[in-house]
This record gives structure tokens, sequence and C-alpha cells, in this order.
């Protein structure tokens, strides 16, 4: 645990993933931010070393790169860590600024950027995915699922104007569509097309300007999974109802539960699962576990060559399904994919 990462931007984000290299038991953490608060925070929380020079940091020694500023900034130090051929993780995207040469030159070069797939490592996720690759509900017949938050919620210390989800660009409502897409074509590929609708629904203070709920529907040829996603929820949200020839699977992140209707019995079968609890002031279903977990797979990726189970292209493509969506809805077409 010797190896030195720079964690860039110390806000909420770049914070947990201090905590997390920590609970792995990385100790040469260093922090980079422009910001004199965040910097100060970070070093007196976390016992790190912190700097606002880039240059200064890097020229000391950096073996990974996490890359935890807004998503419009996040191609800046992409192609830091390409000039660098450093392996790189970033947190969830929304805008594909240079994507394509991105992938092309870290492809040339062999090098790791690695894009953020957290609810891919969330316990029921997991045993999800099981269940669907062993066929136990039949065949499917349609999936839905409602992810829902309060953008306010999300960061109860700071107003809404004052980051990045109040860009119409990097929205909350437009952000949490890839985050929730890259765990759904992780698990089951990319639909044949897609059809949605998305807009602003109520006043956000701060967030005049983003569209705050998107319903999507993805034709999955035969199956339909319809997605909905908004940041207009009072209570934090996410319920999945999976509807097969032989069962019935629901999931409510309340729960810590997953549960399978059997007809035939007219009863429900409870798999249960463990989560570690969600840091202070987070919801609390917002568990550390998949945080971690996600961590330990990118330092895996970057420092033994482990597989990591998200690249750069298929981020892009996720990008590009999003942006379907928006096609299909601005001209009232049904967008092949």
């Amino acid at each position: 645990m010797e190896k030195k990462i720079l964690v860039i931007g110390l806000g909420s984000m770049g914070k947990r993933r201090v905590r997390n290299l920590i609970a792995l038991g990385y100790k040469n953490i260093y922090g980079y931010d422009l910001r004199e608060d965040r910097r100060a925070e970070a070093k007196d929380i976390y016992n790190i070393k912190v700097f606002s020079d880039f240059d200064m940091v890097v020229q000391s020694g950096v073996d990974a790169f996490v890359i935890s500023v807004p998503p419009d900034l996040h191609h800046i130090y992409m192609k830091k860590a390409l000039e660098l051929e450093i392996p790189t993780f970033i947190e969830a995207s929304v805008v594909d600024t240079d994507m394509d040469s991105l992938i092309k030159e870290a492809d040339a070069k062999g090098i790791l950027l690695a894009p953020s797939c957290t609810l891919y490592f969330h316990a029921a996720i997991k045993k999800i995915s099981k269940i669907l690759q062993e066929k136990y509900l039949g065949r499917i017949s349609n999936i839905l699922y409602h992810s829902g938050q309060f953008l306010p919620d999300w960061h109860s210390y700071e107003p809404v104007e004052d980051y990045y989800v109040s860009k119409k660009e990097t929205g909350g409502g437009r952000e949490i569509v890839p985050f929730e897409l890259t765990w759904i074509t992780l698990l089951l590929g990319f639909p044949k097309r897609v059809v949605g609708l998305y807009k602003k629904t109520i006043d956000i203070e701060g967030a005049d300007e983003i569209d705050d709920t998107y319903n999507l529907l993805l034709d999955y040829e035969p199956m339909i999974f319809n997605l909905s996603v908004d940041v207009v929820s009072r209570y934090a949200t996410r319920r999945l109802v999976i509807n097969g020839s032989e069962k019935q699977l629901y999931w409510n992140w309340d729960d810590s539960v997953i549960k399978i209707y059997h007809p035939e019995e007219e009863t429900w079968e409870e798999i249960s699962y463990e989560t570690i609890a969600a840091q202070e002031g987070y919801n609390k279903n917002i568990t550390e576990q998949m945080y971690i977990e996600e961590m330990d797979a990118f330092t895996k990726a970057a420092f033994a060559r482990v597989d990591y189970p998200n690249s750069l292209a298929h981020d892009h493509r996720v990008l590009k399904l999003l942006y379907a969506v928006e096609y299909a809805d601005n001209n009232n077409v049904i967008t092949p994919f």
C-alpha cells in the first residue's frame, strides 16, 4: 500500500474517495484542490498531504489519479493522465468532451482510464445480476425502475447554485441518467432503440435551468425496460420490479432485501444482503461499501492489471444513449441505438 494516489478535487466525492482509499489501507494519499477551505478540511480530517499546485504534486511522483472534479472538467485531467501515462479513475460523467480522442489515445498507449460504475458494486445489484444470469425468473417481459431524489438534499451544507448540478449541461437529473444506465447496460447490454421524455417539471431554487425528470423506454427485443429518473422526489427512492414468465422480482433499497414472488405457492421468497453503514450526513441507503469496492477494483486494475468492469468506450456509449433519449424527445421520434 505504498503507491502514491492523487485525488483531484476535494469536494464531496473527492473526500469520499480519500475515505475509500484509507479504508483500503493506502498510506500515501495526496489531495489537490484550488479551494483553500477544501484543502484545509481534507488535511484536518484525513491527515493527508494537500496541494494547490498541480504540477508540483505530480512532479513529486504519483502512481494513480482519482478525478473527482465536476463532470465538465474531467477531460482536462484525463488529458494530463494520458500525457503523464498515469492510470486514472474518473467519477460519473455526463458530458463527452473529447471522448473519442481520449479513448483512441488511451488504447494506443495502454493507459487505464477507469470510469465510475458505482451501483454495479451494490450488494443488491450483484445479487439481482446473478438471479438474471441464472434465468431464475423465467423469460423477462419488462423491467420498471424508479430512481428518485431531491436535489437540494444532495449537499445540505451548501446551496444548489454553488455547484455543478445547477447547470443545464451537468444538471442533477441529467447526471443520474448515465449513473443508472451504466449498471443497467453492464448487466443487460445496450437496447436496440430508445424513446423518452425529459423536462423541467418544478421550480428548484438555485437550479432554474435544469431538466429535473427523465423517462426512458428501452427496447431490448422483446423485453422493455422502463427507467424513470428524477431529482424532485422528496423521499430518496430506488425501486425495481422485474416481471418474468415464472416469477416477479421486487427490490426497494429501503428494505435491504430482494423479494421474489412464487405464483404457484403464492409466497414471497426473501433474499437478504448486508451493507456497511452510510457515511454520516448521507442518505442511509448510500452505503460506503459500494464506493470502497469500486475503488478497490480500480486500484487492482491500476496496480495488479486485474480487469476493471467498465471502460471509457462503454461509458461513452452510455452517454450517447442519454443523448439519444434527448434527441428522441426533441424530435418526437423513436431513436435506433
